[in-house]
């Protein structure tokens, strides 16, 4: 069946991929390369397939000394020697992984521990790899001997590119792309990841499978394909796929019941059984179509959970806290809301402020209805929940990204700032989150931004000078401009604060405006979210109250 069939057993193998309509890679232009992977132009020929991911994992920039084919041959003998490769133990950075065969003849499997043996010799640096298996196991189906997979994977493990993001190695770096990928799915999938918190105890643990979806449970047919498309892409196809996989778990599953109690074995069953529901074509076209933030924006938004991570001291393994316990029913107590009901609001909230419990800043109750107090228990508290009662019973708030003291920068003026990861929320009578419009559709952010400073009659317009000069090279509001240095036109505007008012602007055109009084409040300019809106168009406050987050680790 040809050079790079050494490995395989062509019994398991997929037949539409046995060497199929002879091709050849016509151009290597990335736009070109990047089409024809999607579209799938080498899936289905073997050797060709086997010949694109040598060009491709060739051309990545590595280090000045990276193991190739010689090293291996130089010390499989030292590092395996002649016992059964089935015994080889594997290294604990691979953590218990699953090491899958796909269509790996007993020779083949034997050699993925010998290989991953022979890595681990090599990049004392790795400290978590938990993808590792999976990827050497694929490669193998497609390389000629042991060492030209050797070679293959550790030119993806040495790449020193900074703008590619491969694979993770350290704990720290998986851990942030798991939380990553749960602030992705809370707001890309919100149907699903509002079935997680229902079924599962901690969403968080839920989703730190995310990869292993990936690379373990995903058919070779399947991870074949989207490491076609990873190879020329990256990193962020990865959040795509995975993404996608539980968008089409929620739509099979949403109205039946459970298999089990486990929602995270009911998710990988799924994955592993995903061709009685899910051709690899209607995978990748789903995953397509999720409008994603761009790359740099997901780096940054990485960047702020590794940060998190290391501020917390949390950068080995670890016994994860479950996140709803964040909210610890002994030690909170709100005249608005229940436990159930705060542990509604922690599951949307990002995930870096996730082991965080809430802390009571402000109540009209206490400490009056005044403005200028509000401020001054809010201000030095970054990020901060607002929650309504009003008289008829209504609830409503909003998740709050940036300090209050951030108004000041507008002088005496109405001040707008915040980032997109603010929403408000409606508790009674149903229910609902709404999410920002500028996130959903990162395109609008300038017509959005102006078409609500002129629906409100209510403020005085942001100075142009808050506007970004060009949209194009603005980055997401979904990121606070000032934790990673950006210039100031980087920043939004969700919130806004002067002595007469404040403002929590509008997820899906919805806003709230508050009076200095603390006791009335309206709706603004606002379309409804399915016929619902936020509360009445006019109303009054029975109970204001803002909390902040205390990290559960501090002492």
């Amino acid at each position: 069946m040809g050079e790079y069939s050494r490995f395989i057993d062509w019994d398991k193998m997929d037949s539409t991929i046995q060497d199929q309509d002879a091709k050849e890679l016509t151009s290597t232009e990335f736009q070109d390369l990047k089409q024809l992977a999607r579209q799938g132009y080498w899936a289905k020929n073997h050797s060709l397939r086997a010949k694109v991911y040598q060009k491709l994992i060739s051309d990545i920039p590595c280090r000045t000394v990276t193991p190739d084919a010689h090293v291996y041959r130089d010390i499989v003998l030292k590092i395996a020697g002649k016992r059964n490769s089935s015994s080889l133990p594997l290294p604990e950075f691979v953590d218990n992984s699953l090491v899958p065969t796909y269509c790996l003849n007993a020779e083949g499997i034997g050699a993925v521990r010998k290989i991953i043996s022979c890595i681990a010799s090599q990049f004392p640096d790795i400290s978590f790899c938990p993808a590792l298996p999976s990827v050497v196991a694929l490669l193998l189906h497609y390389s000629r001997d042991e060492a030209e997979c050797f070679e293959k994977v550790c030119r993806i493990l040495a790449c020193n590119d900074p703008s590619k993001h491969l694979i993770d190695q350290t704990f720290l770096a998986f851990e942030s792309s798991c939380m990553t990928f749960g602030d992705l799915v809370n707001k890309y999938c919100q149907a699903a990841h509002k079935l997680m918190v229902a079924v599962s105890e901690d969403v968080l643990e839920v989703y730190s499978d995310w990869q292993r979806w990936l690379f373990g449970e995903l058919p070779l047919t399947y991870i074949a394909r989207v490491f076609d498309v990873f190879l020329v892409e990256g990193y962020k196809v990865l959040y795509r796929v995975a993404l996608a996989l539980l968008k089409f778990f929620h739509k099979v599953r949403v109205g039946q019941t459970l298999e089990s109690d486990n929602i995270q074995q009911d998710i990988r069953t799924f994955v592993r059984d995903i061709a009685k529901s899910v051709s690899p074509e209607r995978l990748l076209e789903k995953a397509f179509a999720i409008r994603l933030f761009s790359r740099k924006e997901i780096q940054l938004l990485q960047m702020a959970n590794e940060k998190a991570l290391q501020q917390k001291g949390i950068t080995v393994k670890q016994k994860r806290q479950n996140v709803h316990l964040a909210v610890h029913a002994e030690n909170f107590k709100s005249e608005i809301v229940d436990v159930k009901k705060m542990r509604d609001i922690w599951s949307w909230i990002p995930e870096r402020f996730a082991l965080c419990q809430p802390l009571l800043l402000f109540t009209t109750s206490e400490h009056g209805c005044s403005l200028s107090r509000f401020y001054s228990h809010c201000e030095g508290h970054e990020p901060t929940l607002l929650l309504i009662k009003t008289t008829k019973q209504e609830v409503c708030g909003a998740y709050l990204s940036t300090d209050w003291n951030e108004r000041k920068r507008g002088g005496g003026k109405l001040s707008y700032f915040g980032t997109g990861e603010c929403f408000v929320f409606r508790l009674v009578p149903e229910v609902e989150r709404y999410e920002w419009v500028i996130i959903k559709h990162p395109e609008l952010a300038v017509a959005g931004v102006e078409q609500a400073n002129s629906s409100s009659q209510m403020s005085d317009p942001p100075s142009s000078a808050s506007l970004p000069s060009n949209p194009s090279d603005r980055l997401s509001p979904f990121l606070s401009a000032r934790h990673f240095n950006l210039p100031s036109k980087a920043a939004s505007m969700f919130m806004a604060g002067g002595v007469e008012c404040i403002i929590i602007g509008g997820g899906d055109g919805q806003a709230l405006y508050i009076d200095a009084d603390l006791n009335h409040g309206r709706t603004g300019h606002c379309n409804t979210f399915n016929n619902q809106p936020l509360c009445s168009e006019s109303f009054q406050i029975a109970i204001m109250e803002v909390w902040g987050f205390r990290d559960t680790m501090s002492n």
